[in-house]
């Protein structure tokens, strides 16, 4: 299998760098090969994370949440009220809704992030659509914890892998960069008015269930990515910084900080290597891609992570989460 791969990736290389005209020496060829083996791989990652979400969020949809009429926060939700208000089809409904959502973040995000997350949703729409789960329980309060795990667990590692599956986090980052909200506050405020009109349309009952489900959804998607709305402290240590600071500077579109250290593994009596150490806060959206870059520098930098909840200043709010 290994070698499969090997041959496909080293036969498309060489087609592109054909259709392009460029001519590399044996050693750049290589250089190349190898940058592209580590997107192959941090690509197929994030797939595998963004399918296994898909597959978790519709595992809580149709095995808890759409079979007792159940709704959530965000897109889910309005369109889950929607479909019991008119009988419309949920997933014609999930796909309809989040397309606003999915051009503001071609415009204020990324291209590919927007693509990635238009897949997400539509693959999302078609799971629902096909496979039939069945129905776990019919029990009111184990269909709202149980249906917001699964549903958190899904969002979740579809934020890992580099999407979404629910527009609400791209209104968030929307509304955050232009106001003085940060991108809890707003998902808050916007699910505040899904489910005081669950309570209108339904009942006050049906709506503080609701409530429980995005409390076990939102609870599960911060235990698998510490939160969308913090940032990330990385810290990278490598022989190569000056590579890694231009990486993150043209790559990413965020700013650095280059910080003089020194080795301190050493004997006694030996004296400490000089090193640059580069700094930098992300997003977690960013993650992935800044990976990606190191590891095609530098496969053994060592990079130290760290949550910090929120920043103010600099190039943080200026800059798009992803690329």
């Amino acid at each position: 299998m290994k070698a499969i791969l090997q041959y496909i990736l080293t036969e498309s290389l060489k087609r592109q760098l054909d259709k392009k005209g460029h001519k590399l020496t044996k050693e750049e060829f290589e250089h190349e090969l190898k940058n592209s083996k580590i997107e192959f791989g941090h690509v197929f990652r994030d797939s595998l994370l963004i399918l296994a979400g898909i597959l978790s969020a519709s595992f809580g949809l149709k095995g808890f949440l759409l079979p007792n009429a159940f709704i959530d926060g965000g897109v889910t939700g309005i369109s889950l009220i929607v479909t019991a208000i008119t009988g419309l089809s949920f997933p014609i409904l999930l796909l309809v809704i989040n397309i606003p959502f999915i051009f503001l973040a071609f415009n204020t995000i990324s291209r590919q992030f927007a693509i990635r997350s238009f897949i997400a949703i539509v693959l999302l729409a078609i799971t629902v659509s096909v496979i039939n789960f069945p129905t776990v329980t019919d029990d009111k309060l184990l269909i709202a914890v149980f249906g917001g795990f699964f549903l958190g667990l899904g969002i979740g590692l579809a934020i890992r892998g580099g999407s979404v599956i629910d527009g609400t986090e791209i209104l968030a980052v929307y509304v955050g960069r232009r106001t003085s909200l940060t991108i809890g506050d707003t998902i808050l405020i916007f699910n505040v008015l899904i489910f005081s009109v669950a309570a209108w349309v339904f009942s006050v009952e049906i709506a503080l269930y609701a409530i429980l489900t995005y409390l076990s959804a939102s609870k599960t998607v911060d235990f698998i990515v510490s939160g969308i709305e913090e940032y990330v402290g990385v810290t990278i240590i490598s022989e190569k910084s000056e590579e890694i600071r231009l990486a993150i500077i043209e790559k990413l579109g965020r700013g650095c900080t280059i910080y003089s250290g020194k080795k301190g593994f050493a004997k006694r009596g030996e004296p400490l290597k000089e090193t640059d150490i580069v700094y930098s806060l992300l997003t977690r959206l960013e993650l992935s891609k800044l990976q990606t870059e190191v590891d095609k520098i530098d496969a053994t930098a060592f990079i130290i992570m760290h949550n910090i909840k929120d920043v103010k200043g600099g190039m943080i709010k200026k800059r798009p989460l992803a690329k």
